[in-house]
């Protein structure tokens, strides 16, 4: 499984309902493509939920490398580049993914955090995963991934939940749209 995320962050007096109705159109369209886990269609205004910026932010939790690799240079993503400009694309390697209880996704957190220089690795890592599991197990949590970028030794813990207060610590969005046609085939747990 891999994570894959880009930032658009928008002028601060940017009517976000161009967001909103950019993704009222197109976020049917990856509602059944081919090796997508999920996409989460995450925005974030100024001055909500604690945000400084107006981002559109989407997630994406992948379960091949080439439905990733055909949507970056298939077409998908081309649609983005030509109407906003191209944006740098993060990718992470999943480290574990959760199922939560909840049953609808209406906003996300998204928490970045560096890998320390010292200690074991192991142990590091074994965190990582307890987190996804802890943060599963909230009330109203929907899922929970955690993922390692390691050439920038950057650990990434994303979650969706059905209430605006989530029990995690990071970056609120709203989630406007969940394509979700392989999610019932991400591996969960450890994903090694």
């Amino acid at each position: 499984m891999h994570a894959m995320q880009y930032e658009l962050t928008l002028p601060a007096d940017y009517d976000m309902g161009v967001i909103r109705d950019r993704v009222a159109r197109v976020g049917r369209l990856l509602d059944d493509w081919d090796g997508l886990g999920l996409k989460a269609y995450l925005m974030r205004e100024r001055g909500l939920r604690g945000s400084p910026v107006n981002q559109y932010a989407p997630f994406y939790l992948w379960n091949t490398v080439e439905g990733m690799n055909s949507f970056l240079w298939g077409g998908g993503f081309q649609r983005l580049g030509d109407d906003f400009g191209r944006p740098s694309v993060r990718q992470w390697t999943a480290l574990a993914y959760e199922e939560g209880g909840g049953s609808q996704a209406r906003f996300a957190v998204r928490h970045h955090r560096q890998v320390p220089d010292e200690g074991l690795l192991a142990e590091v890592v074994a965190d990582a995963v307890g987190e996804a599991q802890r943060l599963a197990a909230e009330d109203g949590a929907l899922l929970a991934a955690t993922a390692v970028d390691t050439s920038r030794w950057e650990l990434v813990h994303f979650s969706l939940w059905e209430h605006d207060t989530p029990k995690a610590d990071g970056d609120v969005f709203e989630v406007l749209h969940l394509s979700a046609p392989g999610r019932d085939r991400l591996p969960q747990g450890r994903q090694w």
